[in-house]
C-alpha cells in the first residue's frame, strides 16, 4: 500500500510583497523531502494575506511565513479573522483525544500575530528598525528545545523587523504548556528590555521573531543587487551593508541556524504526525 505524502501547508503572509522568504522555504522543503522517504512531501501554499484563503485541519505540518508592515495591519479584514480562526481550530484540534497533531513553525509577522492573538506578551514598535544578521541568545529552556540544542550562545540569525514582542506574560505561556526559548541581542548600553526572539507554545506549536529560512547564497545574491545596495547604504550606511555581507560569506554565522532551525522542525513534525515514518527518520 502506497504511503500517502506528508501534507505541508505554507501561509504565505507577504501579500504578494517582493521578497526572499517564499524562495528560501520553497527550498528548504525541497531539500529536505528525504524526511518523508517514499512518501515525500506535498506542498500547498495559501496566499492569505492577498485573497483571505486559509488551510483546514488535515494537513500535517504548516509554516507561518513572515510578511511586511504592522502586525496589526490587518485588523478588521476578512483575512485577519480567519487567519486567528485557524490558530484557534489548530489547537482545538491537538487538544482531542486520539487527533493526530498538527505542526506550525510561525516566522516574524506570523510569530507577532500569534502572540497577539494568544496574549503572550506585548507587541510593540522598535524605536528604529533591526537590519542584519544579529546575535540571539537561548534561555535555558532554549538550550534543550530540540529546535534551538546546540547552536551556541549566542547564534545568528538574520532579523528585519520594525515591530517586537517585549513583557513576556510567562503566566499565559506556562498555562499553554510553554517557554520563551530565546531573547534578542544583549546591549549593556541600551537600557530597554530585551525582545522575545522565540517562543515554544506547546509540544507543536513554535514561532521565531528571526527568518531561520534565510540563506547564505540567496541573501547575498539578493543584497549584492545594485539598485537594493544603494537603498541600503543609504538607509543604513556602509559599514552595516558591509558587516552583513561578511556574515553572509562566513559559515560560522547564518549557514548553522539556517541548516538546522527548519530542517529540525521538520524531522520534529514528520515523526509526530507520521509516525509510521519513523524507520525512515532514524536512518538519516
Amino acid at each position: 500500500m502506497a504511503l500517502t505524502p506528508v501534507r505541508i501547508a505554507v501561509i504565505d503572509l507577504y501579500n504578494r510583497f517582493p521578497n526572499e522568504g517564499m524562495r528560501a522555504i520553497r527550498e528548504l522543503l525541497e531539500s529536505n523531502e528525504y524526511l518523508g522517504g517514499e512518501a515525500g512531501f506535498e506542498v500547498e501554499i495559501f496566499e492569505t494575506r492577498f485573497d483571505a484563503s486559509i488551510p483546514d485541519t488535515s494537513f500535517d505540518i504548516y509554516i507561518s511565513t513572515g510578511g511586511p508592515g504592522s502586525p496589526f495591519d490587518g485588523e478588521g479584514t476578512d483575512w485577519e479573522r480567519h487567519y486567528f480562526e485557524w490558530l484557534d481550530a489548530i489547537r482545538a484540534h491537538n487538544a482531542t483525544p486520539g487527533n493526530t497533531p498538527r505542526s506550525v513553525l510561525f516566522i516574524c509577522h506570523s510569530f507577532q500575530m500569534m502572540v497577539r492573538h494568544f496574549g503572550l506578551g506585548s507587541v510593540i514598535p522598535r524605536g528604529s528598525r533591526s537590519f542584519g544578521i544579529f546575535p540571539v541568545h537561548p534561555t535555558e529552556p532554549g538550550m534543550r528545545d530540540p529546535l534551538l540544542e546546540g547552536l551556541g550562545d549566542p547564534f545568528y540569525a538574520a532579523d528585519f523587523r520594525d515591530w517586537q514582542v517585549v513583557q513576556p506574560k510567562m503566566e499565559a505561556i506556562e498555562e499553554l504548556g510553554g517557554s520563551v526559548l530565546a531573547l534578542e541581542k544583549k546591549r549593556d548600553y541600551v537600557p530597554l528590555e530585551r525582545a522575545v526572539m522565540a517562543i515554544r507554545v506547546s509540544p507543536h506549536l513554535v514561532g521565531v521573531q528571526f527568518h531561520p529560512e534565510a540563506d547564505p547564497p540567496g541573501m547575498g545574491r539578493h543584497f549584492r543587487k545594485p539598485k537594493l545596495e544603494d537603498k541600503i547604504v543609504m538607509e543604513h550606511g556602509k559599514e552595516k551593508y558591509d558587516r552583513i555581507l561578511k556574515r553572509l560569506d562566513d559559515p560560522a554565522f547564518l549557514k548553522r541556524t539556517h541548516d538546522a532551525v527548519i530542517p529540525r522542525f521538520l524531522r520534529d513534525a514528520v515523526a509526530k504526525s507520521r509516525p509510521e515514518l519513523a524507520p525512515v527518520l532514524d536512518r538519516e
